[in-house]
């Protein structure tokens, strides 16, 4: 059997938090109903799906790059480097993969990048699912410290509120600071 890992990431453009990323090799003799891409499913549904693919799935991973990385490297390498982690991660080494978008990460074995892949293939949408649930688990958690940013409403992509909160509020350690409102902000608060 041939096993084909399917890649996606969530984060590429919030201001805060890491890039997430996640790798699924679905199991063929266990066929999940209902898959598409995430930003199309409810919170509720995809938890609920999450909890089926990290069931049934024959391997499942996530990968990551922080805000220091994503500084460093720039949001697309970063991106790249998650997508690795996730991959190298699997339980399983898959045979090919699968990465939504128009790009693929180096990696050591065959890849194909495929544009709309989350709402389309079955292992891309898997990915996206669980990398979006692990994000939003992660910007609910920096609500929870940190109430005034409003993480649990806009999860860390650059609303006006977030900006209010920002310019109000000035920059977390999780922040990325590459990223120009952090930027413009950290340049406003210093002596």
């Amino acid at each position: 059997m041939r096993l084909v890992a399917g890649v996606d990431e969530v984060g590429r453009g919030p201001l805060v938090g890491a890039v997430v990323t996640a790798a699924v090799i679905l199991n063929p003799l266990k066929p999940i109903a209902g898959l598409a891409d995430s930003k199309k499913l409810t919170a509720a549904r995809r938890e609920a799906l999450a909890i089926i693919i990290e069931r049934d799935a024959l391997a499942w991973s996530l990968g990551r790059a922080e805000p220091i990385e994503i500084d460093e490297l720039n949001i697309l390498q970063a991106t790249m480097l998650a997508m690795q982690r996730a991959v190298a991660a699997l339980s399983l080494q898959p045979d090919h993969v699968l990465i939504d978008g128009n790009r693929c990460p180096v990696l050591p074995m065959t890849a194909e990048a495929i544009v709309k892949g989350d709402g389309t293939v079955a292992e891309i949408s898997a990915a996206s699912i669980l990398a979006k649930v692990a994000r939003d688990r992660e910007m609910a958690e920096l609500h929870a410290t940190h109430p005034g940013y409003g993480f649990d409403r806009h999860k860390g992509y650059p609303t006006p509120a977030h900006l209010r909160a920002l310019a109000e509020l000035g920059p977390l350690p999780q922040h990325r600071r590459s990223f120009a409102p952090v930027r413009q902000s950290l340049a406003m608060s210093a002596p």
